[in-house]
């Protein structure tokens, strides 16, 4: 049994319900405030009130609702930004490896001067110059993301063009094209899977971080947002700033397990 790929699936069922189902699961307004009601703890603890199931922030707006309804921003960047920087580096990666000569050369320049930056660093920068929003945070996450992918493919392309099944399939006048798609591609799931799985997770940190200086405006609450609000009462409210972060280590490690348990489930060696 693939325990991995279980709990990561499981996470990410949870994560996708949250975040459509967000009318209906949460049980307040998450943007109503109630000055009667600030700073409640949850609703197991001393002057807790069940109406607030796990405690209110500093403007008694509920806590519960809040991380439910913050799984969409959290969910949109996810898949978007992962899914474009993975298709960016997966596809500059194949071209620099199978292709080599000056195409390997150019792509690894670039890909050398983008990671010359701190990644954080450069995904702030590019924020404050567009502006913030969701959009902004998404096209940060594709351009911090995709020279992970570009290298680590490039890599694994270089030792597999010169394989047998490759050189015997060039010997017998396979198209290029046909041997990346036929050949080359499958042989990448298993590290596909894993990055996939990676890029998911740090997609979700990097919101958070985006978003926690402010940077990802939006009607909507957000992980990183409910914890910036919670940090100047993190000793009146642990909880306000508690919760939000163990939802974020959990997604994260739901995630990387979910790429782990897809490399388990592709890789024909794994599975021995």
């Amino acid at each position: 049994m693939n325990i991995r790929l279980i709990a990561g699936l499981t996470v990410l069922v949870v994560l996708v319900v949250a975040a459509v189902l967000a009318p209906w699961l949460a049980p307040h307004d998450p943007m109503t405030q109630s000055l009667f009601n600030q700073l409640l703890p949850p609703a197991w603890l001393a002057g807790g009130d069940a109406n607030f199931l796990l405690g209110t922030d500093n403007l008694g707006r509920d806590l519960l609702s809040r991380l439910i309804y913050g799984a969409q921003p959290a969910l949109l960047v996810m898949f978007v930004g992962a899914t474009l920087s993975g298709m960016l580096g997966v596809v500059l990666g194949l071209i620099a490896g199978f292709f080599g000569g000056w195409l390997d050369a150019v792509i690894s320049r670039i890909v050398d001067v983008f990671m010359s930056f701190p990644p954080m660093l450069l995904a702030i920068v590019l924020v404050a110059v567009v502006g913030p929003g969701v959009g902004a945070v998404i096209t940060a996450i594709i351009l911090i993301g995709w020279t992970r992918s570009c290298r680590l493919v490039r890599g694994e392309v270089l030792a597999l063009r010169e394989q047998e099944f490759v050189t015997s399939a060039r010997v017998l006048g396979v198209s290029r094209l046909r041997m990346i798609v036929h050949e080359i591609l499958p042989n990448l799931l298993p590290l596909l899977s894993v990055l996939f799985g990676l890029e998911m997770g740090r997609a979700i940190v990097t919101e958070t971080i985006l978003s926690f200086v402010g940077f990802s405006s939006s009607s909507i609450p957000t992980w990183g947002s409910i914890i910036a609000d919670s940090r100047p009462y993190i000793y009146q409210a642990w909880w306000a700033m508690a919760y939000p972060t163990l939802v974020i280590m959990i997604a994260v490690l739901g995630l990387n397990a979910l790429g782990d348990g897809l490399r388990q489930a592709t890789d024909p060696l794994a599975r021995r």
